[in-house]
């Protein structure tokens, strides 16, 4: 007999590999050179973590009550935080004035993204650590949480993080996916013995998940894949060329990551973490749609940035109606899926204990939102690709606007109607974050692509329908 608490992780896996296979219906026949592919070990690498996730998530929800989930998840979400500054500031930099450089070059570009990450992340430490003398003033779990393990948690991925942009720029996908499976396999091992034997707790959840960084950055140096050593071969004009490119990375990235942690901050603030948890639960839930939406915008991207390097803005403008209405006819089904199955799948994967909570109806909520995810993803590739980032940035600083307001307008009023702060008061407020992404997209790019929401839904529905009736046209091969 299966334990309970093990059954999500045969049904996941089993649903992934049919996925997997379903896809061939949708390409042409492939051979064993596919594996060597830069791009299909990139996706396989996203893959297996999303798996992973999504079965570990599973298990935490299951083996821990609601209060230390939702303090875990509150952690993660500030430990995200930090890390969309070190990423922000020096990812995209490292990259850019890494990769291709000559020997000489290369080393000071390293030596110089070694001394800006150490400093980012020891001073991003030494914040988190000044208030551990005053962590008795704190009542709430999350926050104690956060303040005790934030520290040593974000300098024990230092190492890691930083191999993980050198291979990127290296483009060295194979060892990048056994790195991710070295900290992400070790993790998700750990949970399931802690699970099986019922000892799990947060603090060993928090004391594992730190030791698998250390693992993970142990391997890496073992490896040489760090290359630590370039530190001294740091410049301070480089330093500055580094610290001026990456500070306008940073702020997109940052503002990005606050639109998606804001409900977190604010309903740990006004509820606390129980109820954190049942709202990260549909959250997690969603990626359900993201894998597909990730995989549509990588094609659609590339697509879009040859037709506009060609000059060919009618190509674009095709493409991104093509892809986002697509996916908009895609997901409608989906979410009629789970207006009806929303118990069971919050019930599947966090288990009983959830289902009577407002998980089950916030989950469809999202559902229904996410029909109209396609949109305002697709708004915001675009702008970038015909080289609008500062509208981009623009629209995510207008969502977060509306994000905050909206939620602080819900949760007043939910207040004001039940007595109670209440997570359907931030829920609730989600959808006019969306329509706010939408609207500011839409007018931004309409100044450089006319297009129309009806266009959107008539050239999405006729290309679906010449995708199901012959799985992969040859007329489409070039269409992006």
């Amino acid at each position: 007999m299966i334990p309970n608490c093990y059954r999500f992780i045969f049904l996941r896996y089993y649903c992934d590999v049919s996925f997997i296979f379903s896809a061939n219906l949708l390409m042409p026949a492939i051979n064993l050179s596919i594996f060597k592919n830069k791009h299909f070990l990139a996706l396989i690498g996203n893959g297996i973590i999303s798996v992973f996730s999504v079965v570990n998530m599973s298990l935490i929800y299951r083996s821990l009550d609601k209060v230390q989930v939702g303090s875990w998840f509150f952690f993660l979400t500030v430990l995200a935080l930090a890390d969309a500054i070190r990423n922000g500031f020096l990812g995209t930099a490292t990259i850019k004035f890494y990769a291709g450089q000559t020997l000489e070059r290369a080393q000071e570009v390293l030596g110089s993204v070694w001394f800006l990450a150490s400093a980012i992340s020891i001073s991003l430490a030494c914040i988190s650590a000044s208030f551990i003398p005053f962590s008795g003033y704190f009542t709430n779990v999350g926050a104690l949480t956060a303040i005790h393990w934030f520290g040593l948690t974000f300098l024990s991925s230092l190492p890691y993080t930083v191999t993980f942009w050198i291979l990127v720029a290296d483009e060295r996908y194979t060892p990048i996916l056994w790195l991710r499976m070295v900290n992400s396999g070790s993790m998700i091992l750990i949970v399931s013995i802690l699970t099986y034997y019922d000892t799990m707790s947060l603090n060993k959840l928090l004391l594992y998940n730190f030791l698998t960084n250390c693992l993970t950055s142990f391997v890496c140096t073992l490896f040489g894949y760090t290359k630590q050593s370039t530190f001294f071969k740091r410049t301070l004009v480089c330093i500055k060329e580094l610290a001026n490119f990456g500070k306008f990375s940073l702020a997109t990235n940052l503002s990005s990551n606050l639109l998606s942690s804001a409900d977190t901050f604010i309903l740990n603030l006004f509820v606390g973490p129980e109820a954190v948890a049942i709202y990260n639960l549909p959250l997690r839930l969603l990626e359900i749609i993201e894998i597909p939406l990730r995989s549509f915008i990588g094609t659609g991207m590339s697509g879009m940035a040859i037709a506009y390097n060609r000059k060919d803005m009618g190509h674009v403008a095709y493409i991104f109606k093509k892809y986002s209405g697509m996916l908009t006819w895609a997901f409608i089904p989906v979410f009629i899926g789970v207006l009806f199955f929303a118990d069971f799948a919050i019930g599947l994967i966090g288990g009983g204990k959830y289902i009577h909570t407002e998980a089950p109806n916030i989950y469809r909520l999202f559902m229904f939102m996410a029909i109209f995810y396609p949109i305002d993803r697709f708004n915001g590739v675009t702008l970038d690709i015909i080289h609008q980032p500062k509208m981009n940035f623009y629209k995510v600083l207008v969502m977060l606007a509306a994000c905050v307001i909206t939620d602080f307008g819900g949760m007043y009023i939910s207040k004001a109607f039940t007595g109670a702060y209440s997570i359907y008061g931030v829920a609730l407020a989600s959808p006019f974050t969306l329509l706010a992404g939408i609207l500011m997209g839409s007018i931004a790019l309409r100044k450089h692509i006319p297009y129309s929401f009806r266009e959107i839904f008539s050239v999405g529905f006729q290309e679906g329908m010449l995708l199901l009736k012959s799985k992969w046209p040859q007329s489409n091969k070039n269409a992006g």
